[in-house]
């Protein structure tokens, strides 16, 4: 061999260093093909069930009228746009939701920094706030109606079945900050309200995303249970009122609204989880 030959030719590393990135990119293989293994099964489990939805009520396996069909509901939803009808009870839900949703974010996020700040008052309201969380919030719907109307009491709703959980899933990611980290900032002169904003809130982020994971789909319970209840228009009105005149297409097409809201809402939050945290790396 030359003298001039690549001195890593001569080093006994090279080879390991070949072997190790041969089995990483095998690694990396694998983990893509069981990552879209997932996405095929999930994709597979869901045709298997539109398909299973489709033949057995036209087989008569399953009582066509109880559960409807999917190309049965294709044709309502169709007729449903034409009509022109869908959009406003669509916007009507859609609108409460976004709205009950900010504010019950708001208001469980202001309570639980009242709770962080004050250790004398969150003993107090603990237990309070375990039983209020506990309660179901179905009962509240006629008190609601009765205290709000018809129109606020659904927005009454969405706030009281997600802002506790909220509170509580936020001042948890509060009181689990690094202790260390806070009086680190304490020593360098930093007040209670720079603690909170430079160490406390950003160090909860994880929380707080996942305090919008549960609320979003909480919200939307409490939209849908106070239509039920009051409301002329949205999803949960067109349940309450394809029940009532046995329109089974017109339910499983409100139904299947939903989950679409559902899974918009929820992609949209996996968004601007992904967007934060780029931004903190």
């Amino acid at each position: 061999m030359s003298a001039d030959a690549p001195s890593t030719l001569l080093s006994p590393e090279a080879p390991q260093t070949t072997a190790s990135s041969i089995a990483y990119a095998q690694y990396l293989r694998n983990v893509r093909l069981r990552r879209q293994l997932v996405y095929a099964s999930q994709a597979g489990l869901l045709v298997l069930f539109f398909i299973g939805w489709e033949v057995f009520p036209r087989l008569h396996y399953i009582n066509p009228m109880l559960t409807s069909y999917p190309s049965a509901i294709w044709t309502t939803f169709m007729g449903m746009i034409q009509s022109g009808q869908i959009w406003e009870h669509v916007w009507a839900t859609l609108q409460t939701t976004v709205l009950g949703f900010i504010a019950a974010m708001l208001l469980g996020m202001l309570c639980a920094i009242v709770l962080w700040w004050s250790d004398f008052l969150h003993k107090v309201i603990e237990p309070y706030l375990v039983v209020a969380n506990a309660m179901p919030k179905i009962a509240f719907v006629p008190i609601f109606y009765i205290w709000l109307g018809d129109v606020l009491s659904i927005y009454g709703m969405a706030i009281a079945i997600s802002v506790f959980i909220t509170i509580i899933i936020l001042y948890t990611g509060f009181v689990a900050i690094d202790e260390n980290k806070i009086k680190l900032a304490a020593l360098f002169g930093a007040s209670r309200l720079q603690i909170l904003r430079k160490v406390v809130i950003p160090g909860s982020v994880p929380s707080i995303i996942a305090a919008l994971k549960v609320n979003v789909g909480l919200t939307l319970v409490g939209v849908i249970v106070g239509e039920f209840q009051s409301a002329k228009a949205g999803l949960g009105y067109l349940i309450v009122y394809g029940s009532q005149i046995f329109q089974m297409n017109l339910v499983m097409t409100s139904v299947t609204l939903l989950g679409v809201i559902s899974v918009v809402l929820y992609a949209t939050i996996e968004w601007f989880e992904r967007m934060i945290l780029s931004k903190r790396r």
